[in-house]
């Protein structure tokens, strides 16, 4: 396994990957074999690189356990019946015995190309020496969104900050919207140049959410407590109920892109083809 990328100081943090084996559109997906490895293993060896002091896996089968003993990977057994990846999470995070103030960074599972300097961002927005936003109970990581068929892609989540790094909202629709630019990719080029206030939009594009999370472990404890938001109902994203709650959610702002993640067969196909 290769070394932890080099950082700057951090707070130490946890990494738990959240791993279920029901999956609509690729049953048992953590185990789906990738150059040799099954995906979670894929996954946490690419936690490992990070400046993580533990990485493990939250299970919700044996098999998956099996797998990752098999590879020396660290994992809990959690229960099956969990609504969701922070309700699994919790359960984890009680079974290892995680204080209210130690930082836990949700890696998905189904990232086997997870970039270990984005975990380090996300972790570190939430530390309280040296981090940028300890008045958040979250963090998670954005990147510029480049084309108009993202922008206006429901299945791409969007998020719009304010002047600090936190989210205002997160959405499928196109957000912000630019009312008198519709069909256009408006902030970018000659349509940006067009607009009136134009210096207020230098440098400024929508930005498409990347879902991987931090916490503290006490509110993750809490989270799946809170009544869920109407919005997150109608928008289907679960984070919206923090926000709802009047939870902060601290935003890093990627350069680009994270690799491809896995949530079909295609998906894995050209994965597999990455680690060729």
């Amino acid at each position: 396994m290769s070394a932890p990328v080099a950082t700057a100081a951090h707070s130490p943090f946890t990494v738990l990957i959240p791993a279920r084996m029901a999956s609509s559109r690729l049953p048992d997906k953590p185990l789906a074999d990738i150059a040799g490895l099954p995906m979670v293993v894929r996954v946490a060896q690419r936690a490992a690189q990070s400046a993580a002091v533990r990485v493990v896996v939250a299970a919700d089968d044996p098999r998956i356990l099996q797998a990752c003993a098999a590879h020396g990977v660290a994992a809990v057994m959690t229960r099956a019946d969990h609504a969701s990846g922070s309700d699994r999470l919790a359960e984890a995070c009680t079974q290892l015995g995680l204080q209210g103030d130690d930082i836990v960074v949700n890696v998905q599972g189904d990232e086997p190309l997870i970039d270990p300097a984005l975990i380090n961002a996300v972790a570190a927005l939430l530390q309280e020496h040296g981090g940028q936003r300890p008045e958040a109970s979250m963090g998670t990581a954005a990147h510029a969104i480049a084309s108009l068929a993202d922008y206006t892609n429901p299945n791409v989540v969007k998020v719009v900050l304010d002047a600090r790094g936190l989210a205002h909202y997160f959405s499928r629709a196109p957000i912000p919207f630019g009312r008198d630019h519709t069909g256009t990719a408006w902030w970018q080029g000659a349509a940006q140049a067009a607009q009136p206030g134009v210096k207020a939009l230098q440098d400024f594009a929508p930005l498409r959410h990347v879902g991987i999370y931090s916490y503290r472990a006490g509110f993750l404890r809490e989270f799946p407590q809170l009544a869920p938001a109407p919005t997150e109902a109608i928008e289907a994203l679960e984070q919206l109920r923090a926000l709802w709650h009047g939870h902060r959610i601290a935003v890093h702002l990627a350069d680009a892109a994270p690799g491809p993640g896995v949530d079909t067969a295609e998906d894995l196909e050209r994965v597999r083809a990455l680690f060729r």
